[in-house]
């Protein structure tokens, strides 16, 4: 990518290191959704001046993130939220988390369903647990929590986050070993994330590991966090690789030394496990929008479509043996094909009313796709199709649905390459998936509020108070407690 501004010169910087997997992520594209029918924004003229999510852009949420808090029981040195160094506290109060909540399930045509708190650290959020009952009530049908996991070392709060509602955590996972950690997060933190593990294990909680990967300090350990990933397959649905983004000044020379493309990690994956081929095994994470118009069509209503940018992500889905064997499903399934076939009947179906018999036929016609002689031993047909559902209706995706044996184990591998400013494409933003709920009441695309015009500190800023107020109000707490002397009653403190 190469860029010329009139104030500040030209820059450059790679996207991909390989120029035959950028073009097959294009080919898989099966164009932009419809965006929502009542944006916040309705007047909007340049991406992303006039955010919120705003009339020109084309995709719904996919995934929501609400900040807890801004603050953090660690100080990791790529943290991109830039926790405890801001110098000011940024914690909504509950009654605000429920208004953004609302925000998300107001969308339309689909409803917010997939909800991940984040900040700094949710856990420590003073009402985090009473959060995810309220996310659960309001009918929320998946929720997350974005964390270091250090709280999670203790089983009575993992039990205790799993009572309340919370389905996955969004673990940070940078590497199998302390050396690591401690370049990436400042700290030996390998044998708290291994008690974290078998914590979630023990609740009945899923993992979504995300290892931050930079360049010449932790991609080679990308194939040992796979490894691990099958090790705790009962626990495991997915790792989420994402390439470190670059949030302040940095020389072109280092830039390019330490940039890390999503090619870079497909490569990665094969010369470090032998799983997934890279030209044949990995598609853009859009390219899944034919299943998700087909579900829409064969239901009669509209369902999450994940129709972002094909360069902002790529993935495969691994299934799993008994003997933790893993087989991309490229491998076993005719992928491209399906993907096509599906587009097709998603066209068909959305044009008559589908009776249950023209259903069953729909689902019949992607078995020329299937070879079960490849397949993973076990896996049929009907079980795949199972599988697929349990994927976008997580009731059949867990719990007693999956420990019966309706779905099949599965393991998602994906790389999600967030942007900087070095890389910044307004075309990605228009179609970002993941979004951010804010106190104001509207809704930004990830990379809009981390980087580029960076709305995180504008929004924090103005809905937060300095740390010398925080400092103040804590020490007229303290006061309070003590009483007035004369009797045993406490002050309220107000204002």
């Amino acid at each position: 990518m190469e860029k010329t501004c009139p104030t500040h010169g030209d820059f450059r910087d790679t996207v991909y290191s390989d120029a035959k997997m950028y073009l097959k992520m294009e080919e898989w594209s099966f164009g932009d959704n419809r965006g929502l029918s009542n944006p916040a924004v309705t007047t909007a003229k340049t991406c992303p001046e006039d955010c919120g999510l705003c009339n020109l852009h084309t995709s719904h949420t996919g995934l929501a993130n609400v900040d807890l808090t801004n603050r953090c029981n660690m100080t990791c040195p790529v943290c991109f939220a830039n926790a405890n160094a801001a110098g000011y506290l940024y914690e909504p109060d509950f009654e605000t988390v429920r208004k953004m909540l609302q925000a998300l399930r107001d969308q339309k045509p689909v409803a917010g369903r997939i909800v991940q708190f984040s900040g700094g650290e949710p856990t420590i959020y003073p009402r985090f647990l009473d959060v995810l009952r309220m996310a659960k009530e309001m009918g929320f049908s998946h929720l997350q929590a974005a964390t270091n996991g250090l709280k999670f070392t203790s089983l009575e709060f993992a039990e205790q986050a799993k009572e309340a509602g919370l389905h996955t955590l969004y673990l940070q996972f940078d590497g199998v070993c302390d050396d690591v950690y401690r370049k990436t997060r400042g700290e030996s933190l390998w044998e708290k994330k291994l008690r974290a593990i078998e914590n979630v294990k023990k609740a009945g909680l899923k993992i979504v590991y995300v290892p931050t990967i930079v360049k010449g300090v932790n991609d080679h350990q990308i194939g040992d966090i796979i490894r691990l990933a099958l090790e705790y397959i009962e626990c495991s649905s997915g790792i989420s690789f994402q390439p470190v983004a670059f949030t302040g000044r940095i020389a072109r020379r280092e830039l390019e030394s330490k940039r890390f493309t999503l090619s870079d990690f497909a490569h990665a994956v094969q010369q470090q496990t032998g799983i997934a081929d890279p030209y044949e095994d990995w598609f853009p994470l859009s390219c899944v929008t034919p299943f998700s118009k087909l579900i829409s069509a064969l239901r009669g209503e509209e369902t999450t479509t994940l129709s972002c940018h094909p360069h902002c992500s790529l993935g495969t889905y691994l299934f799993v043996d008994q003997n933790r064997k893993a087989v991309p499903v490229t491998q076993f399934v005719d992928v491209g094909p399906m993907l096509r076939e599906m587009d097709e009947l998603a066209r068909k179906a959305s044009t008559r009313r589908i009776q249950f018999f023209t259903k069953i036929s729909a689902w019949n016609n992607l078995r020329k796709f299937f070879h079960e002689d490849k397949a993973p031993k076990d896996l049929t047909f009907n079980k795949f199709l199972q599988t697929l559902q349990g994927m976008t209706d997580k009731k059949y995706g867990r719990g007693e649905a999956e420990s019966g044996g309706f779905t099949y184990r599965t393991l998602m591998l994906a790389g999600m390459h967030f942007m900087d400013s070095y890389n910044y494409d307004i075309e990605r933003v228009k179609r970002c998936v993941i979004h951010y709920a804010a106190p104001n009441g509207l809704i930004y695309p990830f990379c809009a509020y981390n980087s580029g015009p960076v709305f995180r500190e504008r929004i924090e800023k103005e809905f937060s108070i300095p740390f010398e107020t925080q400092e103040a109000m804590r020490n007229l707490r303290v006061q309070a407690k003590k009483g007035c002397g004369t009797c045993a009653s406490e002050p309220e403190l107000v204002g």
